[in-house]
């Protein structure tokens, strides 16, 4: 009954909507919802979006602006499929149809890459959600095991694209909020003859709206291209530091009483982490002839961390780069890509408690991904891709600290081939038709390689899956509604279980067979547009519907063969309206309702759905040659909905204490500032 009420707006909204939509002025009509004119290139070659054989998400830089700018939950959740959980600035985990519930802290699922560099770390962690908003211009998804193209990921791609430079411009931002929350920023554009550079500076500081709970960023993020008649350069460079305190999670009745405070050891430790992070590339284009061209890339990354937990202490880095390399031919009916992508990096980790060392490690990493796609349009309504990929990842261990005995050793995995097959039937701009399936894995991360000794496992396996959807795209009424759905299953084998033996161990396990199942919903509707009052309405809408089940897990001889995965919302719907009653003023009002979602394997404890409601209201200043002033406020969560975020999935009660299931979200709060361009 909920789920009813819950679609029920968006489906009056969509019956009635049309016949306004036929009355409007076309003419200012934005391209960037004009469904057949968007081109992505998350597969690798550029093309429209209504002929993509498959699944693929898109968000733009206008879309991202409707917010406040740093909660990157609200950006990824206008896309459907897709839900992160988001405990504080600097601790969430991102889930893509189902996969990568169970991961503990953070995000090992998925891969994830800035202007096609490869930005998730040698563990296999991805943490998007440290680039500022402000340095992005379009954001790409492709969902599940549906690419061979990435490599390991086998939740999906988060493909992420900085501005391509149209003129010389300027910007900076002031922003202050509840919380002492600050954000300043500065932006800037050159573009000459042949020559673009864009860059975005960026600082963000909270105390947060719980115990422990500080943060502090600052980023930088720049790009340019320099372009001749047969080639170009590109450069991406990207550097963070960072420093946030840890609240933790808590336990339900903290969770219900004081949802304000952190878990009490954490807070005892003043615990924290922060961590510095470097990441540059240079990419060189060469047209080799009219229908030959090569991209290539040299990438290399930098990253230094610490963390001060109740436990212990963690001092970590990671050194490395690699070479990513794709040629490219084309003609009118037929498209071929071959490319390959080695990474390879250096990872050390040392444990302390109280000054004493207690673990010093380092392991090297090397992966290699040889793959090929071929695009063939046998007529003008059809697009089939046929597309593979071959991957070779090595880890050599070697323990540096010589009082728990020589643990070092490598682990060879077998090579691991990953097959896709994707067709597109479009016979006209109103209509698509798409049917995909591909192969991906995901590699285990380093806790779950070593046994809770230390010593390297060498029975674990890649997790792997195929996947299986089929989908429609609708362009309707001269684009003033465009309509997509999907239908997918994927089916994973050989699960990756990360285990929480003590606080302070984790080991992993394949644990066995899991299926994911759901619908998909995505619709952009202009539900007015005139010249004058009441000016323009805009619509996003999503849902998604998914089951996601244990087909068998057995842990520690208890069976879970049926139960439902903890940590996945049974269903998610998001609505974005933007209203422009004139043309210096913008309403944009975000509407959220997130399911109930189990927070353990048993199916015992659940967390009940929420409804959260935001707003922004901007007004344009026209200041002549000085260029634009943007004056804008907004409030999140309206109602004041106590709701968590996120869970920590499987929680272990240890002593007499509450398992710390839940991370408590932000209650009502305020934001305003100004922005000038010119």
């Amino acid at each position: 009954m909920k789920r009813r009420k819950t679609l029920l707006p968006v489906i009056s909204l969509f019956f009635a909507m049309n016949a306004t939509s036929q009355q409007s002025s076309y003419q200012n009509a934005d391209s960037t919802i004009r469904l057949s004119e968007v081109i992505v290139n998350a597969y690798q070659i550029n093309t429209r979006q209504h002929h993509v054989p498959g699944s693929i998400s898109l968000v733009s830089g206008e879309e991202i602006e409707t917010g406040d700018g740093n909660n990157f939950a609200n950006t990824l959740h206008s896309m459907p499929g897709i839900f992160m959980h988001s405990g504080t600035y600097a601790t969430s985990r991102i889930v893509i149809r189902g996969v990568g519930s169970r991961t503990p802290y953070n995000t090992n699922r998925i891969k994830s890459y800035l202007n096609d560099i490869p930005i998730t770390s040698s563990d296999g962690i991805s943490t998007p959600e440290d680039i500022d908003l402000a340095g992005i211009a379009r954001m790409e998804v492709i969902k599940g095991p549906a690419s061979a193209l990435y490599g390991s990921g086998l939740g999906g791609n988060i493909n992420l694209y900085t501005p391509q430079a149209g003129r010389k411009s300027a910007g900076a931002l002031l922003q202050y909020g509840s919380f002492n929350t600050l954000k300043a920023g500065a932006r800037c554009n050159l573009q000459t003859n042949n020559a673009n550079i864009s860059g975005n500076i960026s600082h963000l500081r909270s105390d947060g709206h719980r115990e422990n709970n500080r943060f502090r960023r600052t980023s930088l993020l720049s790009s340019g291209r320099w372009r001749q008649p047969s080639w170009s350069l590109e450069y991406t460079l990207l550097l963070i530091d960072m420093n946030a305190q840890i609240p933790s999670s808590i336990g339900k009745t903290l969770y219900e009483t004081s949802p304000e405070s952190a878990a009490a050891n954490w807070k005892a430790v003043d615990g924290y982490k922060e961590y510095k992070r470097a990441i540059a590339g240079i990419t060189l284009m060469n047209r080799l002839s009219e229908r030959w061209s090569n991209r290539l890339t040299l990438f290399g990354r930098w990253a230094d961390s610490y963390e001060r937990r109740p436990f212990n202490n963690l001092d970590d880095g990671t050194s490395g780069g690699g070479i990513r390399n794709r040629l490219n031919y084309h003609s009118e009916w037929f498209d071929l890509l071959l490319g390959a992508e080695w990474i390879t990096d250096s990872y050390r980790w040392m444990l302390d408690l109280e000054n004493e060392m207690i673990n010093k490690n380092r392991e090297r990493r090397y992966h290699g991904n040889l793959f090929g796609l071929v695009y063939w349009r046998p007529a003008e309504a059809v697009n089939i891709s046929l597309g593979g990929a071959v991957n070779s990842i090595n880890y050599r261990l070697t323990d540096q600290f010589p009082g728990n005995g020589d643990q070092s050793g490598k682990r060879n995995f077998p090579l691991i081939f990953s097959p896709r097959l994707g067709v597109n039937y479009a016979p006209s701009s109103v209509l698509a038709l798409y049917a995909s399936v591909g192969h991906g894995f995901s590699m285990p991360s380093p806790e779950e390689t070593l046994l809770p000794e230390g010593d390297i496992n060498r029975e674990i396996k890649p997790e792997q899956g195929f996947q299986y959807e089929a989908g429609i795209r609708l362009n309707l009424f001269n684009s003033a509604t465009q309509l997509e759905a999907s239908l997918y299953l994927i089916n994973l084998n050989n699960l990756l279980v990360t285990k929480r033996l003590t606080e302070d161990i984790f080991t992993g396990i394949n644990a066995g067979k899991t299926r994911h199942a759901g619908v998909e919903l995505m619709l952009r509707q202009r539900l007015f547009d005139y010249p004058t009052f009441p000016g323009s309405l805009r619509l996003k809408a999503n849902y998604t519907f998914s089951r996601n089940r244990f087909i068998q897990f057995n842990d520690n001889d208890r069976i879970y063969d049926g139960n439902m995965l903890p940590g996945i919302p049974s269903h998610i719907t998001q609505a974005n309206l933007q209203w422009n009653p004139i043309a210096q003023l913008s309403v944009n009002a975000q509407l959220q309702q997130i399911g109930a979602q189990y927070i353990d394997d048993a199916n015992t404890i659940t967390n009940e759905g929420y409804f959260l409601g935001n707003m922004k209201v901007s007004w344009r200043l026209f200041a002549g040659r000085s260029g634009n002033v943007d004056l804008f406020a907004g409030v999140n969560n309206l109602a004041n909905t106590h709701y968590s975020p996120m869970l920590t999935v499987n929680a272990v009660a240890f002593g007499n204490a509450e398992p710390r299931y839940y991370y408590p979200g932000m209650p009502r709060h305020y934001y305003a500032g100004l922005s000038w361009h010119f």
